[in-house]
């Protein structure tokens, strides 16, 4: 791979799924506020729990990683949602003032 493709989280999950790999995707969909990555942003995990990417940072990456982990077993999509407002976001850490939607969904 080069460099670039090394640097873009979907071409990540291209090589890998054409490895053999199970992989899900993670988008930011929406954000409101301060949010650490605009909307577009991926991360791309396998089932292993390797990771490229970033939709957001710190602990928010570990839940959105825990939840991939369960997408990739039963193949459901999820919508997920971190902001201050959510007492989840001050246990994962996303205490910006913003809020992010993040879509996970495995690839076929």
């Amino acid at each position: 791979m080069s460099e670039t493709e090394l640097a873009d989280p979907l071409m990540t999950a291209e090589h890998w799924k054409a490895a053999g790999r199970t992989v899900a995707i993670a988008t930011v969909i929406q954000t409101w506020g301060s949010a650490p990555r605009p909307a577009g942003s991926h991360l791309v995990i396998d089932g292993e729990g390797n990771f490229e990417g970033s939709v957001s940072g710190g602990c928010v990456e570990g839940a959105v990683i825990g939840e991939a982990q369960d997408v990739i077993a039963d193949g459901k999509p999820k919508m997920l949602e971190f902001g201050v407002a959510d007492e989840t976001a001050w246990r994962v850490g996303l205490s910006c003032g913003g809020t992010i939607r993040v879509y996970v969904e495995r690839l076929g």
